[in-house]
């Protein structure tokens, strides 16, 4: 049996919670067949398709491409050549990395040419589903197959024909912004073979982290020949062709094991996760876990709504990845090996996007994982001085603004996690919140002027202030809990700091100088990108980011002067039109930009400002033109589970506004029936009785059957168990 993280169970606040193997509830039913692993594959959603098991450090899939920011997955569902096929990849990102250790098998003549080996592979023999990927490789003429356990990739490549038999191992291999870097990101590169079925090794390569991984590679059958390939003047990666004996329509399988501390961690990884040469049973073993969280919901509705549902679902919990190996043992940020506390140690976590509605989703739904997620958080924020920004394979790259691994432990404290030592925990968010640390932080500047001045800060002082000010009340929130009162009001202050970028003049959060003036001119629909054009806002404008002011409304709603003119405003953000270039700022409704993270919870505003309805039609029109079930249905990158964590939640008819407050804001549903089965044994059914593409609006809800008039929901009562209805018009 799967070990589940930290023994069976983890104690959250007395909650008996999931167990890691198949249940009764969905061996009748197998929830695997609505996942469609290629929405999001194309245009600019960077998904991947191939094979993966929940939380794990292994995604083994198919390589199309590699230079450019259109590779951040390695994939676009257009492209006619696999280049091969890589042990890990990055789920919807707007940046890259991992993608290691490139195989591809070959047949025929063995060229010294590293990249003489792609094939082309019909779409129409090309299939996916979790824990499974297919290709047809047509010049190769090689059928590939891949699964995975958590630390381990297995392939079986069955050939066609039995000319030359052979596999490229490509090391120096690795998604990169230029050419350039593609031949130089591997800094060191040593491979081992221990025997005629087993190649070792170790890589230092650094693309958006300094990055080190050992592997193991082992063959069913033995080597007889290889062939290693010359090296560019820049590169160090390792190239090498290896031949095997084999009879036409014959199999070749492989297993590649990896490890952050050391080869013996991958041999152990390996040895724990697949020992045999079972690619069925693996596969197998692959979507009964996967079908296992998918059973913890259950919804009715076309098949095209639970295909995107299920999607939605499977793409959230491909991340946070566990990094540790079988014996709980990683590399840290230091470059230290050390034991994961619990046992299991995560890292990629995409906080910029995930705090707002994936980490709520996890809350929910994977409880078990939460207080893994947050020691893991703890544990690297303690050795680096701060809690993560973007955490990725146990490191720091400083991507995006905001520390929002705090508002994800401050989330998980109000709501009763207790996993983790609340004491640890708040001081590494006060010290995160008080301490300036490399390039992302300048507390001095921050109090001294309640803001980030824009003359004082090199790019994204409006986000940076806005952004800040969320932690700055997530932080106050747990300290007020904890009964921390000198914490909690000095954050709580801090909280307010949003007022001092709102100009009434114009009806924006504006850059603001030293001085105390307005930077001038001022355009609200500039949009701002530190990597690129630079500007006071981050992949956003003013129109986008007015709205970020997830923990108070009310004081928002009051610095335009009362809800009719709050109103008036944000009625503007969906009819006045967006002109852009910029690719993260996609699916675009008037100024709102669902493809990107700070929009997705402006919609809910209308809710909480007495005009429910406008959200209720919002919802609806987001749902029907920004998420559709083909490869190019997602409009912006899923970064990390974000943008599927956000239809799940909006399917349900509420939304996280504020994750730390453990509300969720209503807004309609978009499915028949839901029914989440929780973690205590009780269930919590949602039902839209009378939901039509006519009748998208609320006309009542009932919760356990008496009326229900709040404008959102709590944790609690969900937990609770019971049955919300919405009554639809």
């Amino acid at each position: 049996m799967k070990k589940c993280i930290s023994l069976a169970f983890i104690a959250l606040t007395g909650v008996a919670l999931f167990s890691c193997t198949p249940t009764a509830r969905n061996e009748s039913k197998d929830y695997t067949r609505y996942v469609n692993p290629f929405i999001g594959a194309a245009d600019n959603g960077h998904t991947f398709p191939g094979a993966c098991r929940p939380f794990g450090m292994i995604q083994t899939s198919p390589v199309t491409g590699a230079v450019g920011w259109r590779y951040c997955s390695e994939y676009t569902y257009q492209d006619s050549l696999i280049w091969g096929f890589t042990q890990t990849h990055l789920n919807g990102t707007g940046c890259m990395d991992l993608g290691d250790v490139l195989v591809m098998p070959l047949t025929g003549v063995r060229r010294r040419a590293w990249d003489a080996y792609r094939s082309r592979f019909p779409k129409e023999h090309e299939a996916a589903s979790p824990g499974y990927y297919a290709a047809e490789l047509s010049d190769a003429q090689v059928r590939a197959e891949l699964t995975a356990s958590a630390h381990t990739a297995l392939h079986r490549y069955t050939y066609h024909k039995a000319d030359s038999a052979s596999l490229l191992i490509d090391l120096q291999h690795g998604p990169a912004w230029s050419e350039q870097q593609y031949h130089s990101q591997v800094r060191s590169c040593e491979i081992r073979w221990e025997d005629a079925q087993t190649l070792t090794g170790h890589v230092n390569n650094s693309v958006w982290v300094n990055q080190d991984y050992f592997f193991v590679m082992k063959f069913n059958r033995p080597v007889t020949d290889s062939l290693y390939l010359p090296m560019g003047e820049t590169e160090k990666g390792k190239r090498v062709v290896v031949s095997f004996d084999l009879k036409a329509e014959e199999e070749l399988l492989m297993k590649v094991a990896l490890s952050t501390t050391s080869v013996e961690g991958a041999k152990r990884n390996m040895e724990a996760e697949i020992p045999a040469w079972d690619f069925e049973g693996t596969r197998e073993a692959a979507r009964n876990e996967w079908n296992a969280y998918l059973s913890r919901i259950e919804v009715e509705g076309t098949e095209d709504e639970k295909e995107n549902f299920y999607t939605a679902f499977y793409h959230a919990l491909i991340q946070p990845n566990q990094l540790s190996d079988v014996d709980g043992r990683y590399r840290n940020v230091a470059d230290s090996v050390v034991e994961a506390e619990g046992g299991i140690f995560y890292s990629t976590f995409s906080l910029w996007d995930t705090y707002r509605a994936a980490h709520p989703f996890y809350t929910l739904v994977t409880p078990e994982r939460v207080d893994g997620f947050v020691n893991s958080l703890i544990a690297q924020g303690e050795t680096q001085g701060f809690l993560p920004i973007w955490g990725l394979w146990g490191k720091e790259n400083y991507c995006m603004i905001g520390n929002h691994g705090v508002s994800v432990v401050a989330e998980a404290y109000r709501k009763g996690f207790r996993g983790f030592d609340a004491e640890r925990a708040f001081r590494i968010v006060k010290k995160t919140q008080t301490e300036s640390h490399p390039q992302k932080s300048n507390w001095e500047v921050y109090t001294k002027y309640g803001y980030f001045p824009t003359d004082l800060t090199k790019a994204e002082s409006v986000s940076s202030t806005l952004e800040s000010v969320y932690d700055d009340y997530a932080a106050a929130d747990m300290a007020r809990r904890m009964g921390k009162t000198e914490d909690a009001a000095y954050f709580a202050k801090r909280a307010d700091y949003y007022k001092n970028l709102f100009d009434p003049g114009t009806g924006f959060m504006r850059p603001r100088k030293a001085d105390g003036t307005w930077k001038t001119p001022f355009d609200p629909s500039d949009v701002g990108h530190a990597e690129s054009s630079g500007g006071d806002y981050t992949e956003g404008n003013a129109w986008q980011y007015t709205w970020h002011v997830q923990h108070d409304v009310p004081g928002l709603i009051a610095l335009f002067g009362g809800e009719e003119a709050f109103l008036n405003k944000l009625d503007s953000v969906f009819t006045v039109k967006l002109e852009t270039t910029q690719a993260d700022v996609t699916g675009l409704i008037g100024q709102y930009a669902h493809g990107n993270e700070p929009s997705h919870h402006v919609a809910y505003l209308y809710a909480l400002a007495g005009r429910p309805e406008r959200t209720q039609e919002l919802i609806r029109e987001i749902f029907d033109t920004q998420y559709r079930n083909d490869p190019d249905g997602l409009c912006g990158n899923d970064d990390c589970g974000q943008m599927s964590a956000w239809y799940m939640f909006s399917a349900m008819g509420f939304y996280p506004v504020n994750p730390v407050s453990g509300d969720y804001v209503f807004g309609a549903p978009q499915l028949p029936k839901m029914v989440l089965h929780l973690a205590n044994g009780k269930t919590f059914t949602v039902i839209a009785e009378n939901l039509s593409k006519e009748h998208k609006y609320v006309d009542s809800i009932t919760l356990n059957g008496k009326p229900y008039t709040k404008k959102s929901i709590s944790h609690e009562e969900i937990l609770e168990g019971g049955t919300l209805i919405y009554k639809m018009r």
